[in-house]
């Protein structure tokens, strides 16, 4: 297994690669000039041409691609143009953030798309089973931002329950639980619908197998069917979404932090690109980039605990 995971992540240094080649020129094409943004409106021409000079903002972009690659070569992720702080030091102290918000958010979608999933499958052809795929519809179609603010208005601003912004403590704290609460539902909302419509999918193939009616003649309880025979089956695309789609949160986040003014990498990053501040944003992306790509292999590993069946060579 070892040997396979070693593989994988040698097989994801292209696209690193790509990604930080993508990042890095579309950042360096994009209107606007760091040095001026930093001096402001009025700084004359020369002190502008001085900073950029300084910031090797002068040279050509095959250079300054070269030298970011080379710096990334050895751990360093650059310097803030913006604060002068370690881009390493900035982004560190808001990924942990970033990924609690989005765990939480995977945890609620799981719970919800795979019980939503079960009941709808279980029920098909139900009231039930067409009210929970008309929701799931909803929920894939409905923007993460519009959900927040509607959440936002009914628990925040009419009922006064929760917080409607920032981060009141740790998760293990009851202020924790209550900021988290608003932002994890908006941004897993649409991952819980998708969820629920594959696992609806995927169990009512598994139901119509004939290992499920035999165990249905032995005379097994339906709830015993349901969960130690068919759900288990039917989980290997499951957990393929529920990995994809722990990245996707990752960088679905950037909108929903904005909403809830959530202190982690999204907002970093909006702030850092208003800023023109290119090696927060590059470093940022590569971050979300990388976390994607072991999540990716994470799951993998999973396939093999799932179904036994599956072996790495």
């Amino acid at each position: 297994m070892l040997k396979y995971a070693a593989k994988k992540l040698l097989a994801s240094l292209p696209v690193l690669l790509g990604v930080s080649l993508l990042v890095f020129l579309i950042m360096h094409l994009t209107p606007g000039d760091p040095a001026a943004v930093i001096l402001g409106p009025d700084a004359d021409q020369e002190s502008v041409q001085v900073l950029r000079t300084k910031l090797g903002l002068d040279q050509p972009l095959p250079v300054q691609y070269a030298r970011y690659l080379g710096r990334l070569a050895h751990g360093d992720l650059g310097v803030s143009i913006r604060s002068n702080q370690p881009v390493s030091k900035e982004l560190g102290s808001r990924y942990p953030f970033t990924m609690e918000l989005a765990v939480v958010s995977l945890v609620i979608s799981v719970v919800l798309g795979i019980g939503a999933g079960v009941i709808a499958a279980v029920k098909k052809g139900s009231i039930g089973d067409t009210l929970t795929m008309v929701t799931a519809l909803v929920g894939v179609s409905a923007p993460s931002f519009w959900i927040g603010l509607m959440l936002m208005m009914l628990f925040s601003y009419y009922l006064r329950w929760l917080p409607a912004s920032g981060r009141g403590g740790p998760l293990w704290t009851l202020a924790g639980w209550k900021t988290i609460l608003l932002p994890a539902i908006a941004l897993g909302l649409g991952s819980a619908a998708t969820i629920a419509r594959m696992t609806r999918s995927s169990l009512l193939e598994v139901l119509n197998q004939d290992f499920i009616r035999t165990a249905r003649a032995k005379g097994l309880p339906e709830r015993v069917v349901i969960f130690r025979h068919a759900l288990s089956n039917a989980m290997i695309p499951v957990v393929t979404i529920v990995g994809l789609h722990l990245g996707f949160l990752l960088g679905g986040s950037v909108i929903v932090e904005q909403v809830f003014a959530w202190p982690g990498i999204g907002t970093q990053v909006v702030t850092a690109i208003g800023n023109r501040d290119f090696p927060v944003v590059q470093a940022a992306v590569l971050m979300i980039a990388l976390s994607f790509v072991l999540i990716n292999l994470v799951v993998d590993m999973v396939y093999g605990m799932v179904d036994p069946r599956i072996r790495y060579d």
